[in-house]
């Protein structure tokens, strides 16, 4: 017998896959932007949440508006934030996790995503070089790294302040954070890593910012400088990060060479990938993380390049005491210690309600194969280098920097200044064809391109260009 709600499912599922093929053949906008209140009132929100009764018949009263007002990132224009296309397997994996509903911090509420999320990670791991054997064994080998999976890259950047922090100061659980610690990043770190700093207490004084040149690149051999002057100042510097990539450029700050001044400081390095160290998987790119093996932890999304839902991210440690020193909790009505079958990786996770996250990048990876996911970085990022080269070689826009990953910078030099190239990206948002943003580098205002797209093609961004002349002939 059919259900009301299962035709409801059939529906859905139909006006979901309309919407992605209609967005994938640009029979759409990428995304036209409406104010909050007049949102509201086309999807009928108060009188949905005050009197219900959504169903088969009238479900399409607000579905349709939803959808036609969303982000329509499967659409070729869409080449704006690092957030991933999501793959049909991802897609899948969320479904089967709104049903099934497992949160699985804790091992017996989610056995079969604990095992998939464990397998997942010693993956990751393994192109780190910080696991060897099979990656779907569970024996314990203190020559091996760990990780956990986590809701994006700001809670995996948290996670490892918490660890390098545990690993200087063991006591600063119970005792609160030492005022005298430091932190170097570079310039142009993500904000999420000065959040995590004072939310792990030391507050912003502790970072001390080192240089980076004029496209954002940290410079190693500042470092010894920045160093000098914490520790002039009365600081002791534990800890040490760099990008892979910069959000703004895409380019990667030098691993192997910031690996050296840690080791010979003792110093913690953490490399923040949560974009770029998908380079990791391919052979012709993995050269940009060069070093990768040397450092102690790593941010890693896989909701960004590798083609998985939000939100992924993993925080990967070297050395598994660096996982297992980050939280000390006493919680005996959810943690049962040795005395269970298999394993909580709860105590390792700012989550304790945590959903099936390995399931999502283990759907993509299991219809795609690592090779398959290796070969769409090489793309995006190969596409990226040719669609800088076209735009490079037109006689009214300029270029930067030659990209080394799928993030792209360029001006249009038939404006000037800083707001005019603002101004323009709100043309071309008005006008939906294309999503693109800005970044601000060496105080020049340029747009933005994020290649996630594969359907983003050299016609795409021809398109992008002639729509640019029209809006400023």
């Amino acid at each position: 017998m059919t259900r009301p709600t299962d035709k409801l499912s059939e529906k859905v599922l139909g006006a979901l896959q309309t919407y992605r093929e209609e967005s994938r053949a640009a029979k759409t906008h990428v995304v036209r932007q409406q104010p909050p209140q007049e949102l509201a009132r086309v999807m009928q929100l108060s009188n949905w949440i005050r009197g219900g009764g959504l169903d088969v018949d009238n479900y399409d009263d607000f579905f349709a508006p939803y959808l036609e007002h969303s982000q329509h990132m499967h659409h070729p224009g869409f080449i704006g934030h690092q957030v991933a296309v999501p793959h049909e397997g991802a897609a899948i994996a969320d479904m089967i996790h709104g049903v099934i509903n497992n949160p699985m911090a804790v091992y017996e509420m989610g056995p079969t995503a604990s095992v998939v999320e464990r397998v997942v990670v010693n993956w990751m791991l393994e192109k780190c070089g910080w696991f060897t054997g099979d990656i779907d064994s569970f024996e314990p080998s203190p020559s091996n790294g760990a990780g956990v999976l986590t809701h994006g890259g700001s809670l995996a950047n948290l996670t490892a302040v918490l660890a390098a922090r545990a690993h200087v100061a063991p006591d600063a659980w119970t005792s609160g954070t030492p005022q005298d610690l430091a932190i170097i990043a570079p310039a142009a770190t993500h904000y999420s890593l000065a959040r995590a700093v004072s939310i792990a207490g030391f507050g912003q004084d502790a970072i001390r910012y080192a240089p980076v040149n004029d496209l954002d690149v940290l410079r190693p051999e500042m470092l010894e400088q920045t160093y000098k002057q914490a520790n002039d100042d009365g600081q002791k510097v534990f800890m040490v990060s760099a990008n892979a990539c910069t959000t703004a450029t895409g380019l990667y700050d030098p691993i192997d060479e910031v690996a050296e001044f840690c080791e010979s400081r003792n110093l913690w390095l953490h490399v923040d990938g949560a974009h770029g160290a998908s380079a990791l998987l391919s052979d012709k790119e993995r050269h940009l993380m060069k070093g990768i093996a040397r450092a102690d932890s790593l941010t890693w999304d896989a909701h960004k390049m590798l083609r998985t839902s939000a939100l992924c991210a993993a925080i990967l440690f070297k050395d598994q005491k660096s996982m297992a020193g980050t939280f000390h909790q006493d919680a005996s009505y959810i943690f049962y210690g040795e005395d269970q079958i298999g394993f909580d990786v709860g105590p390792y996770a700012v989550e304790c309600t945590k959903s099936a996250l390995g399931a999502k990048l283990f759907w993509v990876l299991a219809m795609e194969g690592e090779q398959g996911l290796a070969k769409f970085v090489e793309k995006q990022y190969a596409d990226t280098r040719k669609f800088h080269d076209l735009i490079n070689a037109q006689p009214d826009f300029t270029c930067p920097y030659k990209p080394e990953a799928n993030i792209l910078c360029f001006k249009y030099d038939g404006v000037n200044g800083n707001k005019t190239q603002l101004a323009l990206r709100e043309k071309i948002l008005a006008r939906g064809n294309f999503y693109i943003t800005t970044a601000e580098i060496a105080g020049v205002r340029y747009l933005r391109l994020s290649v996630m797209n594969p359907l983003t093609t050299v016609k795409t961004i021809e398109g992008l260009l002639e729509e640019i002349r029209l809006l400023f002939p």
